[in-house]
């Protein structure tokens, strides 16, 4: 939901800093290689030290690098299925340590193994939403659904509430609820984006296999 219009803004306000940097020769894999980098050093050295606010701030700064790749990819003309490959990849790569960061927290410091099972659910379930996706497109459906959750949902809804969380560091009373309130949250709703997913290819499937068996009878009939 929010990925078909929050990146449609971005991409135009991030539009002359991609093409800034392709004025310095920067190349669009180069923008995607370092912007997971500091997103994984982010969630991976402050969220298990609990240290939530600064750790939001480091990923924000890295995680618009999304959005810039494929800007400078198109206006150079060089948008390419490597292109498309590797920031899929290390989309996962960072998602991974973003919830992996939250999990190390709550198996540690912050001593709550309930949320330390659920930020590994959402870490989990993350990645088999975007299998879902992309197996069911290997095999020739369209997977002609979006979802009640998905990553562009997962980063806002657990990166503003981790944010928010750490501002308890500064003395802001009841704010470090709210973490635990969006891990929930995303939980829950990438279970029902799964079985959104899975449900919709199952119907494709079926109408596939359909369209092939009539097509077959067809041609039968006929020759």
């Amino acid at each position: 939901m929010l990925n078909k219009y929050a990146r449609a803004f971005f991409t135009r306000v991030l539009t002359p800093f991609a093409a800034f940097l392709l004025r310095r020769g920067v190349s669009p894999d180069a923008v995607t290689l370092v912007g997971t980098a500091g997103v994984v050093a982010g969630a991976l050295v402050f969220f298990p030290r609990g240290e939530f606010f600064w750790g939001t701030i480091v990923i924000t700064l890295f995680v618009f690098s999304d959005l810039v790749d494929g800007n400078m990819a198109r206006q150079a003309g060089v948008s390419s299925r490597w292109g498309a490959f590797l920031d899929s990849t290390l989309d996962r790569v960072a998602d991974g340590a973003i919830f992996g960061g939250f999990a190390l927290w709550y198996a540690g410091g912050g001593d709550d193994n309930v949320l330390c099972a659920v930020s590994i659910f959402c870490l989990a379930s993350g990645q088999v939403v975007s299998y879902t996706k992309a197996r069911g497109e290997s095999i020739g459906l369209p997977v002609a659904v979006n979802g009640l959750v998905e990553r562009a949902e997962r980063l806002v809804v657990s990166l503003v509430a981790a944010g928010l969380a750490g501002l308890h560091a500064f003395g802001v009373p009841w704010v470090q609820v709210l973490l635990p309130v969006a891990l929930w949250l995303v939980a829950v709703g990438s279970a029902v984006t799964l079985g959104q997913r899975v449900v919709t290819v199952r119907r494709e499937a079926a109408e596939a296999d359909a369209a092939a068996g009539g097509a077959a009878t067809g041609s039968g009939a006929t020759s």
